[in-house]
């Protein structure tokens, strides 16, 4: 496969912005996210009744709808009603209604599996739930959690691409926009692929490397 070099070298500033703007959507969306499944998480997990329907009804809902339509409400919806909101306030908003979900089930995934013994254990020796959540439960419960966590955010990244559609000039939009103008396919999708690579594949080994560290101390 031939390319051209001329132009790979014409494009790379636009890709380079294109990236610094998905990755701007991507830690505020990530971030976000986390703190919103943890919050949904302790609601599923301590169980009061109204907060835990309402965490579950919110966690179906996002799973079980696209990020493309709810980025489509956000935008476009909103509007109707009199809220109007940036395009990169949506796409943000999107990614963290999306993402909490998966976030969510993560970290109940990994307070589920310690044994209730040890939260009780904690109780006994006068610790709150909360003090006995932050230095029993949390600390062990995040090794097991980890490779979940890990791959929703690589998830996460990945589904930004569809925030070109409410024109937002990231990677993918950037690459649609070059083949469109110039024709040049073959460029346009190699810098593609190549500019994802060099964010998720950093990001798969720091997970990896996070799970063995936090799998020895729990140990």
């Amino acid at each position: 496969m031939d390319l051209d070099w001329q132009f790979v070298r014409h494009a790379l500033p636009l890709f380079g912005r294109g990236l610094a703007l998905t990755l701007e959507i991507s830690f505020f969306g990530v971030l976000g996210a986390t703190l919103l499944g943890f919050l949904v998480a302790l609601c599923l997990f301590f169980k009061p009744k109204v907060l835990k329907s309402l965490a579950r009804g919110y966690s179906e809902l996002a799973r079980n709808t696209p990020l493309l339509i709810q980025l489509f409400f956000l935008y476009y919806g909103l509007h109707e009603v009199g809220l109007s909101l940036s395009a990169l306030s949506c796409a943000v908003l999107g990614v963290v209604f999306l993402g909490g979900a998966y976030m969510a089930e993560s970290f109940l995934l990994g307070l589920k599996a310690l044994s209730k013994v040890q939260f009780e254990s904690a109780l006994s020796l006068g610790l709150s739930r909360w003090q006995s959540l932050y230095y029993v439960l949390l600390p062990q419960s995040l090794a097991i959690s980890l490779p979940s966590l890990g791959a929703n955010v690589i998830f996460l990244l990945k589904e930004t691409s569809v925030v070109s559609a409410i024109a937002l000039a990231d990677l993918m939009f950037v690459a649609k926009d070059l083949i469109g103008i110039y024709y040049k396919t073959n460029e346009a999708l190699v810098l593609l692929v190549l500019a994802y690579l060099v964010v998720l594949l950093p990001l798969s080994l720091l997970f990896t490397r996070l799970e063995k560290h936090y799998k020895g101390r729990a140990c």
